[in-house]
């Protein structure tokens, strides 16, 4: 329905009608077309499960098995990770980076470090998270923005958890650390992990529904330096290893790809479902 001035309906891109409408191209790109085999596949999966539940139910229990997928590829980065420090691989530049580190601190810019790592931490993130949450699921009326960023940041802090209890890697010696001084194991360090997710599916929603490739070019821009600088945060503090920051990374990406992946399939159902299609999967 227009609105009384004549201009377009209200509820254009808002609900599901605007996330097919909205959500579905991305820089000419369907979401809902899947090229490769291993992507056909999961699309058939998906519409073979819609039959039973619906698209929202398909989203959360993707992103469920997703969570214990995460799960498993921690355990598997453990692995890998004890592996390369026993034979001195990518640890080896961990002592020099931190030294480098070191020589470039100074007591502002110290000060500057500390609040500005806050942002990534277990205080900074839920806020900032929350906040854009619930700012995109009012605008766009859809619970989808709070679906994907919940689950987002749960695989993330999950990882973390996990992480940490597998490896129990010491952090770096206090001494060679800013205060205020943490306790925890380092590995992985969750600040570079959820700061990497979170920025990462706050992006990928803010992608959605711009058009213009300036838009699209800040928005990846400002969360890739984001989640780099806080990473970059952690080993100038001292409170982590360098290759704390680079796991957590690893695992981040991993893990956004995942939760983005869920949204597509979700998208390509709803698609599907609002079509009448019953035929072979796009």
């Amino acid at each position: 329905m227009s609105n009384q001035a004549g201009g377009p309906p209200e509820d254009v891109g808002k609900g599901v009608a605007g996330e097919l409408g909205e959500d579905r191209l991305v820089g000419g790109r369907d979401l809902t077309r899947w090229k490769s085999p291993p992507g056909h596949w999961l699309a058939g999966i998906a519409h073979r499960m819609g039959l039973v539940l619906g698209p929202r139910q398909i989203l959360v229990l993707i992103l469920a098995i997703g969570v214990a997928i995460a799960a498993t590829m921690t355990w598997a980065a453990s692995e890998v990770y004890e592996a390369v420090a026993a034979a001195n691989g990518v640890a080896l530049l961990d002592q020099p980076l931190l030294a480098a580190m070191m020589g470039l601190r100074s007591p502002w810019l110290d000060s500057f470090a500390t609040a500005y790592t806050n942002l990534g931490g277990a205080v900074g993130m839920p806020i900032a998270a929350t906040a854009i949450m619930v700012m995109l699921a009012i605008r766009r009326r859809s619970w989808t923005p709070v679906i994907l960023i919940t689950a987002a940041g749960a695989g993330s802090l999950l990882m973390t958890i996990a992480g940490k209890q597998l490896i129990g890697r010491a952090r770096p010696p206090l001494v060679d650390a800013v205060p205020p001084y943490e306790y925890s194991p380092a590995f992985p360090s969750g600040h570079s992990l959820n700061s990497l997710v979170i920025a990462g599916i706050v992006a990928y929603l803010l992608l959605l529904r711009q058009r213009r490739r300036w838009a699209w070019v800040l928005t990846v821009t400002v969360a890739a330096l984001f989640a780099f600088t806080i990473g970059v945060s952690r080993v100038f503090l001292g409170h982590h290893w360098f290759t704390d920051v680079l796991g957590a990374w690893f695992l981040g990406a991993a893990w956004l790809a995942m939760v983005i992946t869920a949204h597509r399939l979700y998208l390509t159902e709803t698609q599907r479902r609002i079509a009448g299609t019953v035929g072979d999967v796009p």
